[in-house]
């Protein structure tokens, strides 16, 4: 394109300067999460408001952080001043997308997916807003899927496509070689139902979704065309990998959840506490709303001072922040600079040492036959071998004698066998520390 109308490339198209390309568009864009769209879409934006839809799939309780980039698009959507509905597919999910899959996916029952369903709805309050004109919706399919019979599903959707036109999609021929069960295979279709109905219903003229939902969504702008001549628009974000080509979003745990009872908040502050120095400024674009001239000095920063993970705490304490609340996020920050930036336990709150519980091992104090502690004291071979640190207390009394054991951030001597009980932190907790990486908690019963 020609310079002297200063235009550039950012994501999928070329864009005019921020003046000229209208919002979300180019704040999309510029956070490199614009992956492609059709013609007319910002004209579409321009004209007024405009309402867009993305769906989420209730076959698990909880989002993932994989959800975040669809619920940061609907964010984006509403920031512009255009109304958000999340569809969470209480109908389909009883299906199945087979985009990205190379098996079937197990049923589930209406009970389940409507529970899930709820579960998600809370989720997605915390970061879109439910109020005002251009509130946010929550629809679920199950609404015009469940009472709509086969024979109206085939006369008035399924008569608009061929097969071929089916067979031409990616979702669907990635898994001819494997196999594809006709329930799966018409998934394409009751998409593309969602879409003209939440048009009828809502207004809806855009369709949010991954790269690998657009065979899926253009079918439902093919559906609103044939059926009712309106205009329909879509727009898909890129699929994200890790710099190192891992999938994102996965730990050694496996998924990292929004639901607290599944992925602790701690858990999710160290997920992205330990993001890549490559992805790092990545992560600020897709899963903040901060700035981008507060997002180029955290860039600026991870180039001159990497050693410092200012943009990865930046990014942490954000994220932590919108899902969990700034308490939790206060406390995993405390619990990670205990953990990995040897902060003082002395200073730990109560919030930090009961969060502590579930992330390292831990034990009650309760001395054996063979303890010689007196009652005002503690008996460290008890809590080395409790802990799993030591696995006889001959093997605690070496780990004593080769100088590996700190309590309170205090080391230990061989002679340290016994130590006072007023040496607890809170007047109840040890924070037992072997070597360099290897944390416990002991608390001390009245």
């Amino acid at each position: 394109m020609p310079q002297a109308r200063q235009e550039r490339r950012i994501g999928y198209y070329w864009y005019m300067t921020e003046s000229t390309t209208p919002a979300p568009l180019f704040e999309l864009a510029w956070r490199e999460l614009l992956f492609q769209h059709t013609e007319g879409l910002a004209a579409a934006f321009e004209r007024g408001t405009v309402t867009g839809y993305c769906g989420f799939d209730p076959t698990a309780s909880s989002l993932h952080v994989g959800n975040l980039i669809p619920v940061m698009g609907l964010v984006h959507l509403q920031r512009a001043g255009h109304r958000p509905i999340a569809l969470v597919g209480g109908g389909t999910g009883m299906i199945g997308d087979p985009s990205g899959r190379s098996s079937e996916r197990t049923l589930q029952s209406l009970e389940t997916i409507a529970a899930n369903a709820e579960a998600i709805r809370g989720q997605l309050a915390k970061f879109l807003d439910f109020d005002g004109p251009q509130g946010a919706k929550l629809v679920n399919n199950v609404e015009w899927l469940s009472p709509l019979s086969m024979l109206d599903f085939l006369r008035d959707t399924g008569k608009h496509f061929s097969i071929n036109y089916m067979l031409a999609k990616d979702s669907v021929k990635s898994r001819l070689d494997d196999g594809i069960s006709f329930t799966e295979f018409a998934y394409m279709l009751l998409q593309a139902h969602d879409y003209l109905e939440l048009h009828k219903r809502e207004g809806v003229t855009l369709q949010l979704g991954g790269s690998d939902q657009w065979g899926n969504i253009t079918a439902g702008l093919e559906l609103i065309r044939r059926t009712v001549g309106a205009e329909a628009h879509a727009l898909t974000f890129p699929l994200i990998t890790n710099a190192n080509g891992s999938k994102f979003g996965k730990s050694e745990a496996g998924a990292i959840w929004l639901d607290a009872t599944r992925t602790s908040p701690y858990q999710f502050y160290q997920f992205w506490m330990g993001a890549d120095d490559r992805d790092v400024s990545r992560f600020l674009r897709f899963f903040t709303l901060l700035d981008r001239a507060d997002i180029e000095a955290l860039d600026q920063a991870v180039r001159s001072a990497p050693e410092g993970r200012a943009a990865q705490r930046a990014l942490a304490m954000d994220v932590t922040t919108r899902v969990h609340g700034a308490e939790a996020a206060r406390v995993a920050r405390e619990v990670s600079a205990l953990l990995f930036e040897k902060a003082d336990p002395a200073t730990l709150s109560a919030s930090a040492l009961s969060a502590l519980e579930a992330e390292i091992p831990y034990s009650v104090y309760a001395p054996s036959a063979e303890s010689t502690a007196s009652a005002d004291a503690v008996d460290m071979f008890e809590c080395l071998t409790a802990l799993g640190f030591a696995a006889s207390r001959g093997a605690a009394k070496r780990l004593l004698e080769q100088g590996g054991v700190s309590v309170n951030g205090a080391k230990l001597a061989a002679a340290d066998r016994v130590i006072a009980r007023d040496r607890a932190l809170m007047g109840r907790f040890l924070l037992v520390k072997k070597g360099a990486r290897d944390f416990g908690l002991v608390a001390l019963e009245p």
